[in-house]
């Protein structure tokens, strides 16, 4: 590999910021607060999970640039690289406040004003068509929590701004191409090595030499490690310039997406494909969350509750992992071994997820359940698919999150479900053979016996669906058959 870049370079309000001898794990939120002074960016819950350390991030997108809100907290200094950044002070740097800031002020949007600021730039970003400014207001900032104010007024003042399309001053496109290089950056810290590769092949070659690295994408999980956990990663790579791992395709077939996409970026697509995957993919975190989670971060990290898995394998999906010895392909169920093993070989780092696309005679049906409605982990997700011939089950596959060591599925409330007649007595018969497929754990999420208990609720959930019941998302664990 040629020698390669040890810095990280950004521009923060169009200044170039140049770091180097950089501690991969720093985040971006101390950087700010102990290094610019720019205190505005708050620390609250340093996961997260709070929104209060939100900033905008803005990359070159052909000509253009796209702005996206993020967690400061979690956010490691080697992913700003060749990126642009706003901060709260940036509204202002002119002396007067913003429009929104004004409005936030002027209505009661703000009490105790610890969390105002990561309300307005994420306010701020949905005014200036960041990443998902189409959702409504309230879904725009589901991922930043008050304790104050109700939220009432903070969803009014953003309210009062409508998104646009946001096109941005040749100067800052051109400054951000000039800091784009052909090949990626590295450095090292003490005895800490970092990497950002830009190719599939600089890639494969990196972990060829350093199999034992860590992969980081979006660093929603791994960030916590580090702001929690308190770990000390000694070798870490990171994905989100590798362009090749930033694809979706769509075919009549199915949909096929690379392990760096983002969720915020995949959701339309993942919609497409089914309703119940758009649905499931708006709850999967606040928008900063998905604007730096991937789905391929997702699988590879193996989480027993991670959202996504639970739905693909229902679906049938496929993943397709990479090395400096070629892909394989294998089903996505057979990937997670054990809690906190997969079957990712040495140098092996995971390429794309294919799922084939339902057929009309499919019965799709994906629920999430948890205790906070909005951003949060799930106590049980439940993804059904059914395949509906001359009134009965054809063929079936049923898959959990949250109710085992991993993701799987359940071969007893399958076998339950195929060549049966499409009626409530063999739904009832499925619901009850769960009990024979899982052992859950309890933990603060819930106790073993309410994750059977809702289990088996989000499939009659189904059933009571198709019969035309109108079922509340709200009402699974009252649900009885």
């Amino acid at each position: 590999m040629p020698k390669d870049r040890s810095s990280v370079r950004f521009l923060l309000d169009d200044d170039l910021i140049e770091l180097h001898d950089v501690d991969p794990t720093a985040t971006l939120l101390d950087h700010l607060r102990y290094r610019q002074g720019r205190t505005g960016t708050k620390e609250g819950c340093a996961e997260g999970d709070c929104g209060a350390c939100t900033v905008l991030v803005g990359e070159l997108d052909g000509d253009a640039v796209a702005w996206r809100a993020v967690n400061a907290c979690i956010l490691f200094l080697p992913m700003l690289d060749g990126r642009a950044l706003r901060t709260v002070e940036s509204l202002s740097r002119g002396g007067e406040p913003h429009r929104l800031q004004s409005l936030m002020a002027a209505n009661g949007s703000s009490q105790c004003g610890f969390c105002t600021p990561g309300f307005v730039m994420s306010l701020y970003g949905r005014s200036i068509g960041a990443v998902g400014a189409e959702l409504p207001v309230a879904d725009v900032v589901a991922g930043n929590l008050c304790r104050c104010t109700g939220y009432g007024p903070i969803i009014a003042a953003g309210a009062t701004t409508e998104p646009r399309s946001h096109a941005e001053a040749g100067a800052l496109v051109e400054a951000l191409k000039a800091l784009q290089s052909p090949q990626g950056s590295r450095g090292r810290f003490g005895e800490r090595l970092w990497f950002a590769p830009r190719t599939v092949e600089e890639l494969t070659g990196i972990l060829a030499e350093h199999p034992d690295a860590r992969l980081v994408a979006g660093a929603t999980d791994v960030g916590l490690w580090v702001t929690k956990g308190l770990q000390t990663l000694d070798k870490l790579v990171f994905l989100a310039a590798v362009a090749e791992l930033d694809r979706i395709e769509e075919e009549a077939g199915g949909l096929r997406i690379g392990a760096a996409v983002r969720y915020a970026d995949a959701h339309a697509a993942l919609g497409r494909l089914h309703p119940d995957l758009g649905e499931l993919v708006r709850r999967i975190g606040g928008l900063q969350v998905r604007n730096a989670a991937t789905l391929g971060g997702n699988i590879a990290n193996g989480s027993p509750i991670g959202d996504g898995p639970p739905a693909l394998i229902a679906l049938g999906a496929e993943l397709t992992l990479r090395s400096a010895e070629g892909r394989r392909t294998l089903p996505l169920e057979d990937y997670f071994l054990a809690y906190g093993k997969q079957d990712r070989r040495p140098g092996e780092f995971v390429e794309s997820v294919w799922t084939p696309r339902p057929q009309p005679q499919d019965l799709i049906h994906i629920s999430k359940l948890s205790k906070r409605f909005d951003s949060d982990i799930s106590a049980v997700c439940g993804a059904f698919a059914l395949t509906i011939v001359d009134g009965g089950v054809a063929r079936a596959r049923v898959a959990f999150g949250g109710m085992a060591a991993t993701p799987r599925r359940a071969p007893a409330c399958e076998a339950a479900l195929t060549g049966q007649p499409f009626t409530f007595d063999t739904f009832e018969r499925a619901a009850a053979a769960l009990r024979d497929d899982f052992a859950p754990l309890s933990d603060l999420r819930g106790s073993a016996a309410y994750r059977l208990e809702v289990a088996a609720n989000l499939l009659r959930r189904l059933w009571r669906r198709e019969q035309g019941e109108a079922v509340s998302v709200l009402d699974v664990g009252a649900c009885r058959g």
